[in-house]
Order: C-alpha cells, then structure tokens, then sequence
C-alpha cells in the first residue's frame, strides 16, 4: 500500500517487523560539548528522526511527534561513537502509535557496545488536512512483541490519568493539592 488510505477505506494489519528500522549515525565534534561528550538534544533528535521513520513506515502518512514518555540515559556517547538507534513500533490506537528507540554506542577502536538510551515517543497521523487519521491496526507476531504491547498498554494508561489530572487542575486548582493514590 502506498500512501495513505481514503476517508473510510480500513487499512489491513500490519506488523512491528514491517515498520522496524535501525540507523546508525557517527558522532562529531560538532555533536558534542568540549569534553567531547555528544549533547543529549542531539541524541534526543536522532530518538525522534528514527522513531519517525517507524510511524511513517506503519501509516504512509504525515506523523507528528505527540509526546515522549519517557527518556533515560544510560552511558555517554563521545565524538568518534557510532550511535546506533533501534527503533520499533509497541502500540497502535485509532490515531496514535507508540514507538521504542533503543540507542547503543559503539567505540569503533574497541569493538565496545554500550547501552545510551532508551525512549517511549507517541506519534499521531495527519491527513491532508493536519488532522488525526485513522492508522493500521497493529499484528502483534511474537512473545517479545506481545509483552512490548502490554507494557505499552500500562504506559498509556497512565499518560492518560495523567493528562486528566491535568485538566482537572486547570479547571480545578484545588483538585491538584488532592493526595494522588
């Protein structure tokens, strides 16, 4: 299928493994700060260039960056890595997807593989019009795909409580100093 798919016309299944991509990028100075540590905001926007592609491969639409829930650095990368980001489809709902980037470093002279990054990013699908589409459902294959799609599950649950507490607060300050269970 190519491009995306008319107002009403439902879109078949796809799988993590058609969406699944891995892009490696070499660190130089220009990425890193003058102890020659890369910036987490370069690394941050190769997370979202990968997990991108992953959205965009799963719909053949316009996708937009909705949310990352979660970014956490492990190691450093330095000027001379190749940074290697692993990036797969977790879970689909109506508009929106979630997608896992995985970053390791390699230092090329040692053959040293190190675990940098991991990050959560949610992605909506826009129309022609920049408005919510409808995505591909998601074909969940293996055990590991099926326990991603669970602990994705959880996350969601919890963005969304999140985000009515949020809109309770804006419309209720005084619902914000309420103890949180």
């Amino acid at each position: 299928m190519t491009g995306c798919s008319e107002a009403g016309v439902p879109y078949p299944p796809k799988t993590a493994g058609e969406s699944r991509v891995t892009m490696s990028h070499m660190m130089q100075p220009q990425d890193a700060n003058p102890a020659g540590i890369v910036h987490g905001g370069v690394v941050m926007k190769h997370i979202d260039d990968a997990a991108g592609v992953v959205a965009l491969r799963h719909t053949r639409c316009n996708v937009v960056t909705a949310s990352i829930d979660r970014l956490d650095f492990h190691n450093p990368a330095f000027i001379g890595n190749l940074l290697s980001l692993k990036a797969s489809l977790n879970l689909v709902g109506s508009t929106s997807m979630e997608v896992g980037v995985r970053v390791e470093t390699e230092d090329l002279k040692t053959g040293e593989v190190r675990h940098t990054a991991s990050a959560y990013l949610t992605f909506v699908a826009l129309d022609d019009t920049f408005r919510p589409r409808p995505v591909p459902p998601l074909l969940l294959e293996t055990d590991e795909e099926r326990r991603r799609n669970r602990q994705a599950q959880a996350r969601r649950r919890v963005r969304l409580a999140e985000k009515t507490r949020e809109t309770s607060c804006r419309t209720d300050p005084e619902a914000c100093h309420a103890p949180q269970e």
